[in-house]
């Protein structure tokens, strides 16, 4: 969406994101496929999650992707998750031994982070430079199940956190207040309190927890 302001009879156009209030637990299918067509145009939008509320874009839209970056100034050495819709997409963008899929399918849906070696799927730039490893998410959030379900195919994402904050914008009215100028959709399902996923690495060296957060993660040898 766009808005045009005058000044001094220059017409200047500004980018203004669009805002859908879309239900928590029953999303509404009209809203969500308008959301998948911003998102296949090159859109970057902020969704919520079962953790917080996240920016998103494709996967190979670097342009989409470079906004993110900027937004949240992150360098080559961050992290960087794909979100997907189930276990059949985690396997097109890492190579998950039978260890990690067992594990991944008991914990998910959920608040979970798994990072796994990265196939070629992965572009370079979003792999951990030295591991060459992906973050990969599959949130429970029936916003995010439907998007994923109804775009059909993962998304690049990263918690809504801004530089001066370690806590992701909770109120979607705040990120409205915020980012309205930077971003193409913001989808508003309510207040979601920031809290870090649980992270598990997957290695050749085994199975480890680096971070406890919101899941409850099993007991590891």
């Amino acid at each position: 969406m766009y808005g045009i302001i005058k000044k001094n009879n220059d017409i200047e156009i500004v980018i203004m994101a669009q805002f859908f209030e879309i239900h928590p637990e029953n999303p509404q299918l009209r809203l969500i496929h308008q959301a998948v067509d911003i998102i296949r145009k090159g859109g970057v939008i902020a969704y919520p999650t079962d953790s917080s509320y996240a920016l998103a874009c494709q996967v190979g839209d670097k342009q989409a992707m470079d906004k993110i970056r900027r937004i949240r100034q992150l360098d080559d050495k961050h992290n960087f998750t794909l979100v997907c819709k189930d276990l059949t997409q985690v396997s097109t963008f890492t190579k998950i031994g039978n260890d990690a899929y067992r594990l991944i399918k008991a914990l998910t849906p959920g608040p979970f982070t798994f990072i796994l070696e990265a196939t070629r799927e992965v572009p370079r730039r979003l792999q951990h430079p030295k591991k060459k490893t992906i973050g990969i998410r599959i949130p429970d959030h029936p916003v995010t199940q439907l998007l994923l379900q109804e775009l059909g195919e993962a998304l690049f994402s990263s918690t809504l956190a801004l530089p001066a904050s370690t806590e992701a914008i909770d109120d979607p009215y705040d990120i409205k207040d915020k980012l309205e100028h930077e971003l193409d959709l913001i989808i508003a399902a309510g207040i979601i309190e920031h809290e870090e996923t649980t992270m598990i690495e997957f290695s050749n060296d085994g199975i480890e927890i680096i971070r406890q957060g919101k899941g409850l993660a099993p007991i590891l040898n």
